[in-house]
Formats: C-alpha cells, sequence, structure tokens
C-alpha cells in the first residue's frame, strides 16, 4: 500500500500537467449451457470470468494506457465484474462428520440394516456476485517499468487470441494481485550493434483465494494449503528484430512458497504445517537454493515449475510472418536438463500482415507424458534407506506434495489442457489429470464488418504418475462471430458456440452474447 501512495505521488504531477486520455468500456455477457459448468472454450483463457452453466454478468473498465515511447511515463486501470451465475455441485463432508465417501457401488449395511456409508451433505458454489478483476498503477523510466497490483499478464511466448495457453503462466485464471519490475518490451544489449535484446521481468504475487479454497475442499482426505505466495520470472534474447529471421530463447520459472497446509484423513485433521515466508524464504524461491526442514523439502524450498522457450520468427515478402515456438515444461531438475523427452508446447504460427479474411492461424502440439519417467526415488526423502541409488521421476506438472495444484479459484494457471481442479466436484484440490496428449488448432479473421474465430481441440489424458487412470478423451470446439456497428462506433456485439465430447469433459453444448461498449476521452491540458 506504501508503494502505491509513493507512485502515484510521483505519478499525480505528471497527469495533472499533460493531457490525459483515458479509455473507458461497458458491457454485458450472457451464457447457458447443458452442463454444470461451462464448455472448455467458454472457460478456457478468459481470465476466470466465465465458469458456470448459466451466468448473466455486467462488467466495466476505465484505463489510462503507460506511452512505452516516453522516456517517463506512466498507466493506471480498473475492471469490475458482477451479476448472476449458477451453481455447481460439489460434495462436501464436515470436519466434525464421521461419515465416509461411498466406496463404490451400493452402500454395505450394518446389522441394523441402516447404510454403512453416509453421504456427504451436497456443497452448491458459485461465483461471488460483484469481484474486482483487475486494479493496477504502473510507471516507466527508459527502459524499464514497475507494476502494482493486479493486472492481466500476458504470454511472453504465444499468442493468447489464439493459442491454448502459456505453459507457466496463461490468461485462465484470475490475474494475481502483486508486484513486478522488468523491461519495457525488448530493449538492445550494449555493445551488441543491436543483434542481440533483451526482455524479462521477475514480480511476487498473491493469489487471494482463501475463500475459493475453503468453500470447495471436502475436508476429508489430501490437505489443502491456503495463503501461499508466487514468485515469477523470465529472461529472453533476442536477435535483431529488423532482419527476416528473428530468433527467441530463454527461460520462465514459477514457485510456489509459503502458506499454511493442513491434512486430512478420513474426515480428521492430522497435521498442520506452517510454510516460511520470510526473507529467506523469497530469496530462495527467486534462486532456488537448499529448502527447509519440511520433509521432502530438503533440496529445494517450495514448488519450482517453468519451461525453456524457443521461437522463431520469419517475415516473407509483404509482411507475411511464419513463426514456430516450443515451450519444454520441467518441473525439477530432470525436466530443466531434458530428461523428459518432448514434453511441452509445439507451435506453428501465421499472422498476416493487414487485416483481412484470415488474420492469423495457430496449430500447436501439447505433450505431457514423459513426466521424466513414472518412478521417482531421492535416498534423502527416506531416512535410514541403504540404497543410494537415484531416479528423479513422477514430475507430476502442476501438483506439488505440499501445495494445491498449480491454480487460482480453482482454474489453471498453466496450461488449460490440464484438468483443473474447479472441475473435481468430490472437493480433491489437485490436478487429476496431469498425463497429457492434445492438439488445438485456431483461425481468426475479418470480412467486413463481421470478425470471426474458431478453435478446436482433441486431447486424451492417462490420470498422473502417481495415479494412473484409463484413458479419456475430450473433443472440443468453438465457433465465435463478432459484428461493430457502423452506426454506433465502439458497439460491438458478438456469439459464440462451443461444445466438448468425450469421456473427460462429459458432453455438453454451450452458447454465450457479449455485448460491449467501448470508448475514450480526455483530460487535463495540452
Amino acid at each position: 500500500m506504501k508503494r502505491t501512495k509513493l507512485l502515484l505521488a510521483a505519478l499525480l504531477p505528471m497527469a495533472m500537467a499533460a493531457q490525459v486520455e483515458v479509455n473507458y468500456e461497458a458491457g454485458l455477457t450472457a451464457n447457458a449451457g447443458d452442463n454444470e459448468l461451462a464448455p472448455h472454450y467458454i472457460m478456457a483463457n478468459r481470465g476466470g470470468v466465465v465458469t458456470q452453466q448459466f451466468s448473466t454478468l455486467l462488467h466495466g473498465g476505465i484505463w489510462h494506457t503507460m506511452d512505452t515511447t516516453r522516456r517517463l511515463s506512466w498507466g493506471a486501470g480498473v475492471e469490475a465484474w458482477g451479476g448472476w451465475a449458477s451453481t455447481a455441485a460439489y460434495w462436501q463432508v464436515n470436519n466434525s462428520s464421521s461419515s465416509a465417501f461411498p466406496s463404490g457401488g451400493d452402500d454395505p449395511a450394518s446389522s441394523s440394516g441402516e447404510p454403512f456409508f453416509v453421504m456427504p451433505p451436497i456443497n452448491h458454489q458459485r461465483p461471488a456476485y460483484v469481484w474486482l478483476q483487475q486494479a493496477w498503477v504502473e510507471g516507466k523510466y527508459r527502459g524499464v517499468q514497475l507494476v502494482l497490483g493486479a493486472k492481466r499478464h500476458e504470454s511472453p511466448m504465444v499468442n493468447d487470441c489464439l493459442s491454448s495457453g502459456d505453459m507457466v503462466w496463461s490468461q485462465n485464471a484470475r490475474p494475481l494481485v502483486g508486484a513486478r519490475a522488468g523491461f519495457v518490451n525488448f530493449q538492445t544489449i550494449p555493445f551488441t550493434r543491436g543483434w542481440v535484446q533483451i526482455n524479462g521481468e521477475v514480480g511476487y504475487y498473491k493469489p487471494g483465494d482463501n475463500k475459493w479454497l475453503e468453500h470447495h475442499y471436502n475436508y476429508r482426505n489430501h490437505f489443502i494449503t491456503t495463503g501461499w505466495w508466487m514468485n515469477y520470472k523470465y529472461l529472453h534474447l533476442r536477435s535483431n528484430p529488423n532482419k527476416p529471421l528473428v530468433v527467441t530463447l530463454g527461460m520462465q520459472a514459477a514457485c510456489q512458497f509459503g502458506g499454511d497446509n493442513v491434512f486430512y484423513q478420513d474426515g480428521k485433521e492430522v497435521r498442520r504445517v506452517k510454510q516460511k515466508a520470510n526473507a529467506e524464504a523469497f530469496f530462495k524461491a527467486l534462486i532456488p537454493g537448499s529448502g527447509g526442514s519440511n520433509k521432502g523439502d530438503e533440496f529445494f524450498e517450495g514448488n519450482h515449475l517453468g519451461t525453456w522457450d524457443l521461437r522463431a520468427d520469419y517475415t516473407l515478402r509483404g509482411g507475411h510472418r511464419l513463426s514456430a515456438y516450443h515451450q519444454h515444461i520441467w518441473e525439477d531438475g530432470s525436466g530443466i536438463g531434458f530428461r523428459n523427452g518432448f514434453d511441452g508446447l509445439w507451435g506453428l504460427e501465421y499472422k498476416a500482415p493487414t487485416q483481412g479474411w484470415l488474420d492469423g492461424a495457430v496449430v500447436e502440439y501439447i505433450d505431457l507424458t514423459n513426466q521424466s519417467g513414472p518412478i521417482h526415488w531421492a535416498p534423502g526423502d527416506h531416512e535410514g534407506t541403504p540404497m543410494t541409488s537415484e531416479t528423479t521421476g513422477g514430475d507430476d506438472y502442476y501438483n506439488n506434495y505440499a501445495f494445491n495444484g498449480y491454480q487460482v479459484r480453482g482454474m489453471a494457471l498453466g496450461s488449460p489442457m490440464a484438468v483443473a481442479p474447479i472441475y473435481n466436484t468430490d472437493g480433491y484440490m489437485r490436478f487429476v489429470h496431469t498425463r497429457v496428449r492434445a492438439i488445438h488448432a485456431a483461425v481468426q479473421g475479418h470480412v467486413g464488418q463481421w470478425q470471426y474465430r474458431v478453435m478446436a481441440s482433441r486431447r486424451a489424458a492417462w490420470g498422473t504418475t502417481l495415479m494412473p487412470m484409463p484413458k479419456a478423451t475430450c473433443t472440443s470446439f468453438m465457433a465465435e462471430a463478432g459484428y461493430t456497428l457502423r452506426r454506433v462506433p465502439g458497439l460491438q456485439l458478438q456469439a459464440m458456440l462451443a461444445t466438448d465430447h468425450g469421456s473427460l469433459l462429459g458432453n455438453n453444448v454451450a452458447g454465450m452474447i457479449n455485448i460491449t461498449y467501448t470508448g475514450n476521452f480526455t483530460i487535463g491540458r495540452k
């Protein structure tokens, strides 16, 4: 809070002394389907705003965009959503209850004729009636910027509009509240004569989803972790952007740390652990080092995951651009060392030089099945063992022994292709399917006043390395059309149809409409 006030105090004189352009947007979103949760392409990569079977939501935002061409500049904004949404039924067991989940099939009867297993009460959950989606203030000096608050995070590697989603931090979940500092776009490294540029950032964040976790957890088995922190950073190097072939390479890395772990067994609390969130923990989240005293955490403190990133863009005559990219996902040292096969995201992208019937297209292949092999054995995890050999497999992407799945309010922070905890109606707080293979394709374009976007995917999942499951599949499709009214500049109408089909997410058909109005005005003096 103090940092925000200091930044505002520094930027306010600039805002009063110059003319400021202010943008605003207001809109209505409504959707309806035939399943308790919306289909994949209505939920995925939309900031977690639409998740339920039915909803009618209003949203509004106002913002000033930072001028990146000026030496000293600032920006700020706020966005809010609210309205009505239907509920989804989750099973929940009360802390003090002695009831148990059914074991499958008919409940065995006791000698008194009463059922031996008692079904837990149904726990109906829905999003809040009103929430703040974004609220931020930012400033820059030369090529460096500082952002405070909750602001949508754009992928440094993939096209957020067409991609299946960044592997480390996608558009899938609501923005996290935090502070980040980094470069403003790519900056030329001195003495390289423009041939090498650098871009990157580092930040610390809080998810703010304690209530969601507490309301959806079953309080039966496994654990719940609240109050955790996240550190995120990336560093990319890029070749001369003025040449036909441009190559970008680097790494993204995220770390969950801190928080309170509460473990349950058969409906009773059996252990409570408070993870470190002191200065040492903040440093070790930034630069992984030896862990804490918690069992299994002696090597690296917190849950670390990330990607090695590689992208090549080639611009043809006329401005048409072809791109190939790869995000090689890693969960620990074996993945960083490329001992997890072809795991990650592989993509091809086309981008047109001007607006037309085909503005862009993406085809992606996602593979998360190797995970450095199914077996993990570290002698340090087992006191007194005579076995000295080590096998660092069983990576289990997006899961960790001490943290809930890598998610915010049930929505995956990484790739939406991994089935997120919001689908776990039994109150399990981790990813059930992380061993996934998928193909995703998307196109978008303009025809007169019309805009369109089409997405389709096919994926198969086999549970996790520790809890393998029979193959489950899902075919998802989405077609979206928008129309901009010439007589009312700024008003856009949009309609969408989305479907899921298969054993992974069930069969689901839904529609959604959006009505948005955007505009701007200026304040201050020239």
